[in-house]
């Protein structure tokens, strides 16, 4: 799967040739924010977990952490990130890439409000090496995501 996939989500919505690749990775939220020149927020990372035995997908701001407490109030259990390993097979995409396009059957997605800071955001897609700029707004109608959650907080300046 990978940028392929994504490349055919986005197709659905005449976005596949917004995709922006890089010579260099944007594999973490400080390479993404680097290769794009903008600040960590607008990175909107893609973060994987395992939730009643199914695989859902967070994306938030590239500024923010999952808050242990407003994930089990949201999602009724403790925050159980997938392995490097469990993320092709159950999601789609490999580590350093993954998003919210173009993914296996049964993955839902959730995007944090973390996000609504921002006017516009850079998910991956698909790959260690690749992004796209989208609104929130757009982000949530392309990615047919289950909805807005507040699971994270913004990170201290220490972290």
């Amino acid at each position: 799967m990978g940028i392929e996939s994504a490349r055919a989500h986005l197709d659905k919505w005449n976005r596949a040739g917004d995709i922006l690749e890089f010579a260099e990775s944007s594999a973490t939220v400080e390479l993404a924010a680097k290769a794009l020149g903008t600040e960590e927020g607008r990175i909107a990372k893609t973060l994987s977990f395992m939730a009643a035995g199914r695989p859902i997908l967070v994306v938030a701001s590239g500024g923010a952490r999952i808050d242990n407490r407003k994930y089990k109030a949201e999602f009724g259990r403790k925050a159980a990130m997938l392995s490097a390993d469990e993320l092709r097979d159950l999601v789609g995409h490999g580590a350093g890439g993954v998003c919210p396009f173009g993914l296996k059957p049964g993955v839902e997605v959730y995007l944090d409000r973390s996000l609504r800071a921002y006017d516009y955001v850079y998910p991956a897609c698909g790959s260690s090496n690749s992004a796209i700029k989208l609104a929130p707004d757009e982000l949530e109608t392309i990615s047919g995501a289950a909805g807005w959650v507040d699971v994270c907080t913004e990170r201290s300046a220490a972290e």
